[in-house]
């Protein structure tokens, strides 16, 4: 079986879409019951950076890059995400 071909019933970028999903609901669901408190939004943070990472290797086609053109990525999730971690640990 050559790599194009495939018969698997799910594919990579499909279960990445449906975790995407997931994540994204959970964020709602946390909105809606209105929970809050630091561990929450670290939470939520923390969704979004996978988000982010996500669709950037999945559906932007870095997974398979190598050297400079993952960095911007990679450091855009990093710098603004350790930032924001960073002030709600009151550090």
């Amino acid at each position: 079986m050559t790599n194009t071909q495939t018969n698997r019933w799910l594919r990579p970028c499909t279960a990445v879409y449906l975790l995407l999903m997931a994540l994204t609901l959970t964020t709602w669901a946390i909105g809606t019951a209105g929970l809050s408190g630091s561990n929450i939004t670290l939470l939520v943070l923390a969704f979004a950076l996978i988000k982010g990472w996500l669709v950037g290797d999945f559906f932007m086609g870095l997974r398979g890059v190598r050297g400079f053109w993952r960095w911007p990525v990679i450091l855009w999730l990093a710098i603004p995400g350790g930032l924001i971690a960073y002030a709600f640990t009151g550090g």
